[in-house]
């Protein structure tokens, strides 16, 4: 598909630019042509001129022939001009052809191209020559033809060559230009493809456990049995809406379609009810969860549901991926910059997983997040949205970690925000709801 798509733009590219090349061939040629043929009309009308001028007049009113034109050889060689004088009557008087074209007598003083009928091909100019009332005769002066349509072959010959050379060429780079506008689309193509099969088989395997088991209730009159069955059925129904909703959110992302709030988010007291949200599923699994802060205001522009989302997304993960330990976060300000690390003690990122941990539905060994629960593992989406609510709001996101027991293990996420800082308003008095917000 992609390489149809990418000839028919290089041939329409080639088409374009031979359709233009031709017209600029065609100007040319008319151009050149046309200024040769005026300028043999116009040393042919400036000879009238000049023999006319020089004309004798017998005592008799009539042409000295022998006294008005030079040798004929010489007028011949030197101008490559031939003349002919004829007699008031029409009947010719003197040439200077070594032999007559034969062509009939007519005025033509805007000048013609004639082929004799010996194949001589001449242009000619026709002129009437007279002294007031009286007729003296007819000049008519002939010009080689060759000196037009030989120069005018061979700039078509070098017009040819040059537009086939020239249309060759940008078929070259028409075809090159092509594949460089087509390798965007083409990855778009692939990772949409890809995105579409990956978001396919996570909608259709709760789908698929939602069916069996409703239709295991549907078989079984047990009521316990069937309550059973459902709270199954609500928890696969949340997954899914969860899958939905990152879906949606990603898709509205890329395509622009709803506009980024922009508003001052005061960036402590945000991430302080992330961190309050969070508390109780960290004391379900035993885990201390620490918040730690400047005591000093921190502001950022953006919007707030989008930021609670990506601490959301950070905090849960480093919970769910967090057997025994703690999971700290700390804020920190510098040179109109917030910094956001949330560390864990977690099992941690293979480094060989850590180059694609952003990519959409990717996710580690499946193994290693049953080790701590099967609870544990997701849709693979949340850092891939992390990401770019971070990058919507001019920021950056990265994950740094060890996965080796033997030595270190845990993972850092660091958060850096464009912020400005402002002295606290008051104590954190709000911190002591909870022993594991510490200020």
């Amino acid at each position: 598909m992609f390489q149809a798509t990418r000839r028919r733009l290089a041939l329409w590219y080639t088409a374009v630019t031979a359709v233009l090349l031709l017209l600029f061939a065609i100007g040319v040629y008319t151009y050149v042509r046309g200024t040769l043929v005026e300028r043999v009309d116009d040393t042919l009308n400036h000879v009238v001129e000049i023999v006319e001028r020089s004309l004798v007049i017998g005592n008799n009113g009539k042409v000295n022939i022998e006294a008005s034109f030079r040798n004929k050889e010489e007028t011949s060689e030197d101008d490559r001009i031939d003349l002919e004088w004829f007699g008031p009557e029409g009947n010719l008087q003197w040439t200077t052809f070594s032999k007559s074209p034969q062509v009939p007598l007519h005025v033509n003083p805007n000048g013609e191209t004639i082929t004799t009928p010996h194949g001589l091909a001449i242009r000619q100019i026709t002129q009437r020559i007279s002294i007031g009332a009286q007729l003296l005769g007819y000049l008519r002066v002939s010009h080689p033809w060759f000196e037009v349509s030989k120069p005018s072959r061979q700039l078509i010959i070098d017009l040819g060559f040059g537009i086939t050379a020239m249309i060759a060429t940008v078929a070259g780079i028409g075809w090159f230009l092509s594949g460089l506008a087509m390798a965007p689309i083409r990855t778009s193509y692939h990772q949409l493809k890809q995105f579409t099969a990956d978001a396919s088989h996570e909608l259709r395997n709760p789908i698929a456990v939602i069916q069996t088991n409703v239709q295991v209730a549907l078989a079984d009159p047990d009521e316990q049995f069937q309550h059973t069955q459902l709270e199954v059925i609500e928890r696969l129904t949340r997954r899914l809406g969860r899958l939905v909703d990152d879906l949606l959110f990603i898709a509205r992302q890329e395509s622009g379609l709803i506009p980024m709030r922009q508003e001052p988010i005061e960036l402590v007291g945000l991430i302080e009810d992330v961190v309050e949200e969070q508390q109780a599923i960290a004391q379900e699994k035993n885990l201390t969860l620490t918040y730690t802060h400047a005591k000093t205001e921190l502001s950022t522009q953006g919007d707030r549901d989008q930021l609670t989302r990506l601490f959301t997304n950070l905090i849960a993960n480093a919970i769910q991926y967090t057997s025994v330990g703690t999971v700290s976060i700390d804020l920190s300000a510098s040179a109109q910059q917030a910094t956001i690390t949330i560390a864990d003690t977690g099992i941690g990122i293979p480094a060989q997983d850590l180059d694609h941990i952003f990519d959409r539905f990717y996710r580690v060994d499946p193994a290693r997040s049953r080790s701590i629960g099967k609870e544990a593992g997701g849709s693979g989406l949340g850092l891939a949205i992390a990401k770019i609510i971070a990058e919507n709001h001019h920021g950056q996101l990265t994950l740094t970690s060890q996965s080796n027991p033997a030595t270190d293990h845990g993972t850092i996420a660091t958060v850096l925000l464009p912020a400005k800082t402002a002295p606290a308003k008051k104590a954190e008095t709000s911190k002591q709801k909870n022993p594991g917000l510490k200020a």
